[in-house]
């Protein structure tokens, strides 16, 4: 068997296709520009990128952006005068604080003060307790964009078994519910689960969300399953000619072995990172819609 290799690039730009569309109806029919807020605190390299892209992609769509650099000896105190400033702010209907932040910064503090409606990340613990509850809530975009796939993949998720190795707030928890939503039978699984490769043989749909390097072995995997590597992880790649490291990005999953064995896998790079930044464009269109008693777009939230 060889799986299905689920394109998240040709994915993402469908949903970026979809916003730009609803945002130009936004524009035309009601006057109104969703606009998005990025703070970044300090100058983390990979944060930069990120935060460069976002911007990139956040004007690509039609969208307002806005960006706030500030140094990494910031006063927690001024952060969240920033944040506040943003919370009144009409214009600006999406606040992401790029994570991580300075080690002086308290990061829960820093997300509870952003106002729920416009957390596009979806960790402000209101957005936990709705998500939580099945009720009306901003998503967190990495699992968003996981749904998303499956459900095009899958059609109806209803009566699946699904293992989502990681428990963490951003990717594993929130996942979870997602997927009970979608009926699915659901586990999460953990560097503490017994018997990890055998509870994993057990799915129809696999999460890796674990943050180990090539970990999940064709082995694990149930033949036919679908698996969403949500893993970054560099590793040694030899050495150039003059001497410095090389290094490859790989994720969580051995795609190699698991290719083999499932029916579909995302790859990586190339498959759940660049569903996060469509998933918070999109998400910052929601926000706007609610904020504006406009009727939201389909297929682009839960």
């Amino acid at each position: 068997m060889t799986a299905t290799i689920i394109d998240g690039k040709a994915f993402a730009a469908s949903v970026r296709e979809k916003v730009q569309a609803h945002v130009a109806h936004l524009k035309a029919s009601h006057g109104i520009v969703p606009g998005l807020a990025v703070v970044l605190v300090g100058e983390d390299p990979a944060s930069q990128v990120y935060v460069r892209s976002k911007g990139k992609q956040t004007v690509e769509v039609g969208m307002k952006s806005v960006e706030h650099k500030l140094d990494a000896d910031t006063a927690e105190a001024d952060l969240l005068a920033m944040i506040k400033d943003l919370n009144a702010d009409d214009s600006i209907h999406g606040i992401l604080v790029q994570l991580p932040l300075p080690g002086h910064l308290n990061e829960d503090l820093v997300i509870n003060a952003i106002e729920p409606a416009k957390d596009v990340d979806g960790f402000h613990i209101s957005n936990v307790g709705l998500l939580g509850t099945g009720q009306k809530s901003m998503v967190p975009c990495t699992p968003l964009g996981c749904l998303m796939m499956l459900r095009a993949h899958h059609g109806s998720l209803s009566g699946l078994d699904a293992v989502i190795i990681g428990r963490s707030n951003i990717v594993g928890k929130p996942m979870a519910q997602l997927l009970l939503g979608d009926s699915c039978t659901v586990t999460i699984a953990h560097s503490r689960t017994k018997d990890l490769p055998d509870v994993v043989r057990r799915a129809d749909i696999v999460v890796a969300a674990v943050g180990r390097a090539e970990m999940v072995l064709g082995d694990w995997i149930k033949p036919g399953a679908t698996v969403v590597d949500v893993g970054i992880n560099r590793i040694d790649a030899g050495t150039k000619e003059d001497g410095s490291q090389k290094t490859r990005l790989v994720g969580d999953v051995d795609f190699a072995s698991v290719s083999a064995v499932a029916g579909a896998v995302t790859p990586v790079p190339g498959g759940v990172g660049p569903m996060t930044i469509a998933c918070l464009l999109a998400n910052t269109l929601t926000a706007c819609c609610r904020a504006n008693s406009i009727a939201e777009p389909e297929g682009l939230t839960v």
